[in-house]
């Protein structure tokens, strides 16, 4: 389920005339806001996004795919979703995720997106002047609810301007962006996106992204905080319940697609980590089962 904790989606008139303005053309929001992803939800942008989106992780952990790349996202880390580009995200099955959301659009978004798609840490620093960008993005909530009128608007996207920027240029502003993800994690994630209708050893997803078992567990756990197989079960789990929630598979069904040879083995692994049954998960209250994008 996504729970809405605040949220301003700006009229279709605002935006255009945000559009013609020669101090916000170039960079104008269009939405704001800040959501809860209940744990074992999936955040699915349904179609393609309408505008560039940034979303920041303040709380939790999860699965981010943008086009077919799957990366692991938690508290402290950002992403941008680059304009007509479709994502999902899944929150993990133990805690709650929560995000903090601008979308937003014009000719400086194009020039800088080149910077999107990519997921990356944010190290706070008590040094940097810009650091605080949950402050930033309260400046931005408490002026929206002043008013539309021009003057608010125009300093409402000056704000978002900077504020985009400590994203975008963090590692040239307070060198407070750590080193990416790991390519070999992201490569195993991937992998293992790919072929969750299989069983899968640590020994052959080892070998696929060409690292001894031992030092992939170890990479691994260190970024995740789960092993490669743990992980896996993990994202079977997710990807059943994209199945109960999107489409009317059986529960068998569902099981041996995601390479269960025992429909009671696969529904008791579902209940382990869900705390209910696949039927129960299915059937639970209807809000749960609601598609959101932005």
């Amino acid at each position: 389920m996504i729970r809405e904790l605040k949220y301003y989606c700006l009229p279709h008139a605002l935006v255009e005339d945000q559009k013609i303005n020669k101090i916000t053309g170039d960079l104008y929001l269009t939405e704001i806001g800040e959501i809860e992803v209940s744990s074992g939800s999936i955040w699915n942008s349904e179609i393609t996004t309408n505008a560039n989106l940034l979303a920041y992780c303040t709380k939790g952990s999860g699965i981010v795919q943008i086009g077919k790349e799957q990366t692991p996202v938690s508290g402290e880390q950002f992403f941008i979703i680059p304009k007509k580009e479709a994502f999902k995200f899944y929150s993990v099955l133990d805690v709650d995720s929560r995000f903090l959301l601008a979308a937003f659009d014009g000719k400086k978004a194009q020039q800088l997106g080149k910077e999107f798609a990519l997921v990356r840490n944010l190290i706070p620093s008590v040094n940097n002047m810009v650091a605080n960008r949950e402050m930033l993005f309260d400046e931005i909530f408490n002026n929206l609810s002043k008013g539309f009128h021009d003057e608010n608007m125009e300093y409402v996207n000056l704000c978002f301007g900077h504020l985009l920027a400590t994203f975008i240029y963090a590692n040239r502003t307070a060198e407070d962006i750590e080193e990416e993800s790991s390519p070999a994690v992201r490569r195993a994630i991937n992998y293992l996106g790919k072929n969750l209708h299989k069983k899968l050893t640590l020994n052959k997803l080892s070998e696929e992204v060409g690292y001894s078992p031992t030092y992939l567990s170890t990479l691994f756990r260190k970024e995740t905080n789960y092993s490669p197989i743990s992980y896996f079960s993990h994202l079977k789990i997710l990807k059943a319940c994209e199945f109960l929630d999107y489409t009317n598979m059986k529960v068998k069904e569902i099981s041996f697609n995601l390479g269960y040879t025992d429909p009671y083995y696969f529904t008791k692994d579902f209940k382990k980590k869900m705390g209910m049954s696949p039927r129960q998960y299915r059937n639970r209250v209807p809000e749960g089962r609601k598609k959101y994008s932005v």
